[in-house]
């Protein structure tokens, strides 16, 4: 595996020690957001000095992945990719595949990171794991992890509705010195600098960057998002039951309300019977999901969504990310006794 380098006489911090593992200079990760950061994404996001992630759906083809990882590894910076556990026990050749390109990082989230995370380890490939509570804190402590990134429930996409970001990145700090990442809820300079004023190694930012001009998500979806208000989103698992997508049910999803969660959010057990029933509705969320229309189809994305907007390149989001310095000085001016 790749190591994190050891502790120098004066202590080196575990955020200093994964950069330098890393390679980035700004403690930014955009999210491993399958259908939105593909191959451009990251680049672009590591090119800017963050790291960049690569996100690899359970449907995603051997085809896409050789050609959004070869995207990745394109500009000779480090980079990496999220890939879903539950996916990887009915199968490891989709991270096999990411490996062959590769990779300085993979994260493992969603179910038992062991199988895939010893695959990694013997490719020299550092491994993270998402938690979103603290059972799950507790499963990435173990020796085969080596990052953590505590993922409140304030995130968009699939993920637990347990814990809200600042608690659980406060307990994981607590309890360990592996380099543990923020992630939820983020979108600004403000926002870094709260997590790595706390101790965070890295903030790791989703929804933002969903909206990127390099994201892969369709016009309609990022200007649903860029348009989109905080209190806009809803936690539900009415898209994957509409879709039959058999995510495990302690992982549902925080996407932008629409006419389709305002219909059938409430009553789950009404939906499950509908689908089972009949295709009707898998079929028409399918169609809208290909015309990109946001009042059927999902778009996940998190409460940041009221921070983000259209139009911004990956290097104006982390040019932008990045005056988390300014941030933490003017509050070390303001606090300083």
């Amino acid at each position: 595996m790749l190591e994190l380098p050891e502790n120098d006489a004066h202590g080196t911090r575990p955020e200093n020690k994964l950069q330098e593992a890393l390679g980035y200079t700004e403690p930014i990760f955009n999210a491993s957001m399958a259908g939105a950061a593909g191959g451009s994404l990251a680049a672009a996001v590591s090119v800017a000095g963050g790291f960049g992630m690569l996100g690899i759906g359970g449907s995603s083809t051997k085809e896409w992945i050789d050609q959004e990882a070869s995207l990745a590894a394109s500009t000779g910076h480090s980079w990496g990719a999220g890939l879903m556990a539950w996916v990887l026990a009915k199968n490891l050749d989709p991270l096999e595949q990411v490996l062959a390109h590769g990779p300085s990082f993979i994260c493992v989230s969603f179910g038992d990171p062991g199988p895939a995370a010893s695959l990694a380890h013997e490719a020299g490939v550092m491994v993270g794991m998402q938690v979103g509570n603290a059972a799950e804190l507790a499963r990435a402590l173990e020796d085969d992890i080596d990052v953590v990134i505590c993922r409140g429930n304030e995130g968009g996409g699939h993920g637990r509705n347990e814990v809200s970001t600042l608690p659980l990145l406060q307990l994981a700090l607590q309890q360990t010195a592996k380099p543990v990442i923020a992630a939820g809820g983020l979108a600004t300079a403000a926002g870094v600098a709260a997590v790595l004023g706390a101790g965070a190694a890295a903030a790791w930012i989703g929804t933002r960057f969903a909206a990127a001009t390099e994201s892969m998500s369709h016009a309609n979806v990022k200007e649903a998002i860029g348009t989109a208000g905080m209190d806009d989103t809803i936690y539900t698992r009415a898209f994957d039951i509409a879709q039959r997508i058999d995510w495990p049910v302690e992982y549902g999803g925080r996407a932008l309300r629409n006419d389709f969660s305002d219909t059938w959010a409430a009553d789950l057990e009404k939906l499950g019977e509908a689908v089972a029933s009949s295709d009707a509705l898998t079929d028409s969320i399918n169609e809208a999901r290909t015309k990109a229309d946001t009042s059927l189809a999902p778009v996940f994305a998190g409460q940041a969504a009221g921070l983000s907007r259209t139009g911004q390149s990956a290097a104006q989001i982390m040019a932008d990310l990045a005056g988390f310095r300014e941030v933490l000085d003017r509050s070390a001016r303001r606090w300083r006794l």
